[in-house]
């Protein structure tokens, strides 16, 4: 699976690319302690969005959000956004095609609107519809995203889905690799349910699963090659999953 580049002045993202990704924790000042070492995040609040979060930036632009997790029973995860330019449209398209609305569309103040979906399998994934916030103002570069992959049952299944929903992004004469698919067993246990998995670049996947440790993180899955680098899956010291990617040439 690929994705379309940026537009071409570097303010938006075409349907079905990976613009964003968030993190749901219970503690958020403990998460920002965690990746600010970690990636050398600095982190800004966002007071105007709703529930409160803070934004990370990166190299000059934001990378990432930390927001706080208001229901107990929800998971600790990492999610990731993709681009559409109508959410509504989109969230109708997915719903048709087999899929669910977790959360319908709603607005973000001024930023854009969001939601949450699933694909057949469970795979919770997000949508974006920007306002004033396109999306990754930094991606590709050590400690900002760098790759979005979902770990699936049925991989002809999620082939014919995400194809079908974005097939520009995906095939398209522009597409670049930044989303891929593989089978669950592949790195987790069997009963995992099936989910994306959101990576960030590193430049030495090893070397940083020490500082994972020191800050309280753990390894889940030591590092492996796969066509697009060297992999680690890892979770922060609050349970979240999320891979270490040191990227190979493209």
């Amino acid at each position: 699976m690929a994705e379309n580049r940026a537009s071409a002045d570097g303010t938006g993202y075409g349907e079905g690319v990976p613009c964003w990704v968030d993190a749901q924790l219970p503690d958020v000042a403990a998460g920002q302690r965690f990746y600010g070492e970690l990636f050398g995040w600095t982190f800004h609040d966002r007071p105007d969005v709703h529930g409160g979060s803070v934004w990370a930036h990166h190299k000059g632009g934001p990378v990432a959000a930390l927001a706080h997790k208001t229901d107990g029973r929800m998971p600790t995860v990492w999610t990731v956004y993709f681009a559409t330019p109508d959410i509504e449209g989109l969230a109708d398209r997915i719903w048709a095609a087999g899929g669910q609305v977790v959360t319908a569309p709603m607005p973000v103040a001024e930023l854009g609107t969001s939601a949450l979906v699933t694909d057949p399998e469970g795979a919770v994934f997000g949508l974006w519809e920007p306002g004033s916030h396109p999306g990754f103002g930094v991606r590709h570069e050590p400690g900002t995203f760098a790759w979005a992959e979902l770990y699936a049952r049925d991989t002809e299944a999620a082939n014919t889905f995400y194809g079908g929903l974005f097939h520009d992004a995906l095939f398209g004469p522009e597409a670049h690799p930044d989303f891929g698919r593989a089978q669950v067993s592949d790195v987790f246990p069997a009963e995992m349910p099936p989910h994306f998995l959101v990576h960030f670049g590193v430049e030495d996947c090893e070397a940083v699963l020490g500082t994972v440790g020191r800050l309280g993180g753990r390894v889940q899955a030591p590092p492996f090659e796969t066509s697009y680098g060297k992999v680690a899956v890892v979770t922060d010291n609050q349970g979240a999953s999320f891979a270490l990617l040191e990227r190979s040439e493209r």
